[in-house]
């Protein structure tokens, strides 16, 4: 199905109204009953909380394998991401948590011999579909990156740059302040938005590539590592910042460090690591559950292992 007629289908589909009431699927989780957005809905602005109960299921992978030429990177990923929710991936180095990320937003089309399998899904449409725009994809589906990697302009043209390539034609100037409040940014940079983004601090300059991420109004962002480049009191703002910007967004954050795990999200994925006979090492999801009980409780050993210290 094309983007025009998927968008001609979403606005037959959003003459009907409806509404769900769904049970809390982590912990802290409120119950609400809200309008059910349409599927890929390129109309309805994304970000709206309105639009989302806590437990509505955004993004979702099923029997999803990564490829790059022959070998398996990353076998069989089964998981849902839902609507106002962290959810973090955890596991020890090459056990492919970075490359599933990217395959939820086709970053992985970049890279020469990279093939996904089995589904990934955002607001139920297959976005390897090869009618999907993977364009739109992203746009729909922000990336932060594990190095601040602002571009070499202003900071007001960082935060212009997406929207302008976009299409936009509403107030840039608003635009440019509520992407920068909502990255809690403006009022360090307000007075300076003409200058070099690379004078800001690596924190600042953090935040400024979140703002550039919402400045296109998705409704995921995907966060690799955005902490591991930063100083103590800059990691802790970041922190800080994702727990502001989940009421609005459902974030997917890659961390080594399991504390920080912990402290921001609602539900963690553990990867482990399989290796064959000829040294071939291939990702594999081992458990999917609440933060609190994978870290207290979890199901599996291999989990309790590399919680505690055993091995990782």
């Amino acid at each position: 199905m094309s983007i025009g007629r998927l968008e001609e289908r979403i606005m037959q589909e959003n003459e009907v109204t409806e509404t769900t009431q769904a049970e809390p699927t982590s912990v802290g989780a409120e119950v609400a009953a809200q309008p059910e957005r349409a599927r890929f809905n390129l109309e309805v602005p994304a970000a709206s909380a309105e639009s989302a109960t806590a437990a509505e299921v955004v993004m979702a992978t099923k029997g999803m394998e990564v490829f790059y030429g022959s070998f398996r990177a990353v076998d069989t990923v089964d998981l849902d991401f839902n609507a106002r929710e962290i959810t973090a991936l955890i596991g020890p180095s090459g056990c492919g948590k970075s490359t599933v990320l990217r395959s939820l937003n086709r970053m992985n089309d970049l890279i020469p011999g990279a093939k996904v399998t089995g589904r990934v899904t955002y607001h139920g449409e297959d976005i390897y579909d090869p009618d999907i725009d993977p364009v739109e994809i992203r746009r729909r589906i922000g990336m932060v990156f594990q190095k601040p990697n602002p571009f070499p302009k202003s900071i007001f043209d960082n935060i212009a740059f997406g929207p302008k390539i976009g299409g936009f034609k509403g107030n840039m100037d608003d635009l440019v302040e509520e992407s920068l409040r909502k990255a809690a940014l403006w009022d360090e940079v307000k007075d300076k938005l003409s200058d070099s983004a690379f004078a800001l601090s690596g924190g600042q300059q953090q935040r400024l590539c979140i703002a550039r991420a919402i400045a296109t109004s998705p409704d995921v962002l995907l966060m690799d590592e955005p902490c591991s480049a930063l100083d103590p009191i800059a990691t802790l703002r970041i922190e800080e910042l994702m727990f502001e910007l989940k009421e609005d967004y459902s974030i997917v954050i890659v961390t080594h460090n399991m504390q920080q795990a912990a402290r921001v999200s609602d539900r963690t994925a553990f990867f482990s690591v399989d290796v064959d006979d000829a040294g071939q090492r291939t990702g594999k999801l081992v458990e999917f559950n609440s933060t609190a009980q994978l870290f207290t409780s979890p199901d599996e050993k291999e989990t309790e292992d590399y919680i505690t210290g055993r091995f990782g």
